[in-house]
C-alpha cells in the first residue's frame, strides 16, 4: 500500500513525508482541509509539527486531490484511539509483541487464542503497518492482568521475537 501511495510523491520528498504522517495518524482530507476526524487542522501547525514549509502542506493536498485514487484513500482515513498509554490507569495490561517477521500470517490469532484460553478479554489489539513502520509491533490491551505463566507461551510462538508486559 505505502509503495503505491509513495509512487505519487517520488519527486516530492517533503510531500511524501507529509502523506506518510497523514497515514500514520489517520489524518484525512475533507473540503480542502486536513482533518483529524471532524476537526480541521491548521496547515501552519501541521507544517510546524513536521518541520516543513506551510506551502508543502497545500502542495501535498493538491497532489492528493489531483489523483482520484489518492483522493479516495485520503478522504477515508480515520484516527484510532490507542489505549496502550492509558491502560495502566484503568488497571489493564498491555502486551507489546515484536515479531521476527511482521508479514507472517497468524501472529495475532495465536496470541489471541492463548489469551482467550485464560478467559481474559482483549480490549484492543493494534498492529503497526509493516509498510509504514520500520519495526512494527503488536499491542494487545487486556481488561485484566496477564498471568505471568502465559508470557512463555506467547514467547514460544515461532514468529515472536520478544514480548514486553507493561
Amino acid at each position: 500500500m505505502w509503495n503505491y501511495i509513495a509512487s505519487y510523491f517520488k519527486q516530492y520528498p517533503k510531500q511524501k513525508k507529509i502523506a506518510q504522517k497523514m497515514l500514520e495518524h489517520g489524518l484525512s482530507i475533507k473540503n480542502n482541509h486536513i482533518t483529524c476526524g471532524s476537526i480541521a487542522l491548521s496547515d501552519t501547525k501541521i507544517a510546524r509539527a513536521l518541520n516543513v514549509d506551510r506551502r508543502a502542506i497545500k502542495a501535498t493536498m493538491n497532489t492528493i486531490n489531483k489523483h482520484q485514487k489518492l483522493k479516495n484513500i485520503f478522504s477515508k482515513l480515520r484516527p484510532t484511539c490507542h489505549l496502550k498509554n492509558m491502560a495502566p490507569e484503568m488497571g489493564w495490561d498491555v502486551l507489546e509483541i515484536i515479531p521476527t517477521n511482521a508479514s507472517q500470517p497468524g501472529i495475532l490469532a495465536q496470541i489471541a487464542t492463548i489469551i482467550a484460553d485464560e478467559n481474559i478479554n482483549i480490549r484492543q489489539a493494534i498492529v503497526d503497518d509493516i509498510e509504514i513502520t520500520e519495526e512494527p509491533h503488536l499491542f494487545v490491551v487486556t481488561e485484566t492482568k496477564i498471568p505471568p505463566e502465559i508470557i512463555p507461551k506467547i514467547r514460544n510462538i515461532p514468529s515472536v521475537k520478544s514480548v514486553l508486559l507493561s
